[in-house]
This record gives C-alpha cells, structure tokens and sequence, in this order.
C-alpha cells in the first residue's frame, strides 16, 4: 500500500513546521531533561510533573504537527491529531487527576530498556537523521514530532513502579505500528527504532502493570 503523498512532500511539512516553532524545539529538548531530572525525586510533585509534560508533548504534536500542518498533505492527520489529543487527555487523567502512576529512576531490567529508549529518542535519532540527510530544518525532533516523541514515551513510562493503568499505552502501540507502515515507506530510517520501541515497550509495560496488579491483590 502506498502514502498519499511523496516523501519530498513529507520533509517539506517538517520544513515548514520547524522553521514556524522554533525555538520550540530547544523548549522540548529542555523539558526532556526536566523529566529525566524529576524521574529521581520520588515525589506526588514530581510525578504530576513527568505526567503534565508528556501530556502536554502529546497534545502539541495532535494539535501543531497534525492537525496544523500534516493535514495539508494527508487528511488521515485529522484522525492521527485525534488520537495524539487523546492519549494527552488519557496522561493528565491517570497522571494528575486519579494518580494511576508513579515513577522511581532505578536499574533494573524494564528501567534499562526505558534508558536506551531515552536515549535512542533524544541522541541517536536525530544523529542518524542528519547522517541520512535529514537534518534541521526537515528533521522529525524530540518532542515537537510523533516517532520520536511516541520512542520516549515508551522510554519514561517503564521507569514507573506503581502502574494501576494500561490505558496508557494503547495508543503510542497504535502510532508505533502506522510511523513504522510510513517509515518503511519514506525510507525514514531513523524511525525504524519506533517498532522496536512499540512492541518491546508495550510488552513490558503490560508484564509490570500485571506483576504489580498481582502484589496488590496478594496483600
């Protein structure tokens, strides 16, 4: 099945898009950091805050990328700015309003892989992009695009040790598995770390929720 739409087309909208929200990106990358920061505080507080930014991720690329300026190329954007919006509605619901999640920075093994996630997301991403040509300005960027954006997400929530939802997770899977149809597509190879993430991600994200649904049950 092919895209609506041809790849020049595809980095002329990040083109168009980073040029009209800079310095944005360098607010995002900044706010990265302050999660990574507030992910060893161990605090009600912190959490609220982890939670708030994600959300707050989620809702910019629903709004500002897709419904603002992927739509000009592919209206399917109408349906992915839907979701995005959505699953930033389902982060303040379960992080600030009932609490459903909390997080602690330690190493074990879901931490681990939510590591490389962050890492992949905020570090090598970008390098591999500007490596094959898509450097700034028609870079997909942390924060203010989806894939790598949906990678961290995935990242952040296995560093969580109280899960009392899998709501959350639901939709970035849902993104992993369309950024990647459209990546093999573009030959955006940068975001082939989004199924990886997805389905890794997920699928450890559920083994934790259950493993601490099923201490809360014995006590």
């Amino acid at each position: 099945m092919s895209l609506p739409f041809a790849v020049r087309d595809f980095m002329n909208v990040f083109k168009i898009y980073n040029q009209s929200i800079w310095p944005m990106q360098i607010v995002f990358y900044l706010l990265g950091f302050l999660i990574l920061l507030f992910l060893k505080k161990e605090k009600n507080s912190s959490n609220k805050i982890i939670m708030g930014i994600l959300s707050f991720y989620w809702l910019w690329i629903g709004v500002f990328y897709h419904l603002t300026n992927f739509s000009d190329i592919n209206k399917m954007a109408y349906a992915f700015g839907a979701l995005f919006i959505l699953e930033a509605l389902i982060i303040l619901y379960a992080g600030l309003i009932k609490e459903y999640i909390s997080f602690n920075l330690n190493f074990d093994r879901y931490a681990i892989i939510g590591s490389i996630f962050i890492i992949y997301s905020m570090l090598i991403y970008p390098l591999i992009g500007y490596f094959l040509g898509h450097g700034y300005p028609f870079s997909p960027g942390f924060g203010v695009a989806p894939c790598p954006t949906a990678i961290f997400t995935f990242g952040v929530l296995l560093f969580a040790n109280k899960i009392r939802t899998k709501h959350l997770i639901w939709i970035p899977l849902i993104w992993s598995i369309i950024g990647t149809f459209a990546a093999v597509n573009l030959n955006i190879m940068e975001d082939y770390g989004l199924f990886i993430a997805g389905i890794t991600g997920t699928l450890m994200f559920l083994s934790k929720y259950k493993i601490m649904k099923d201490e809360e049950f014995e006590k």
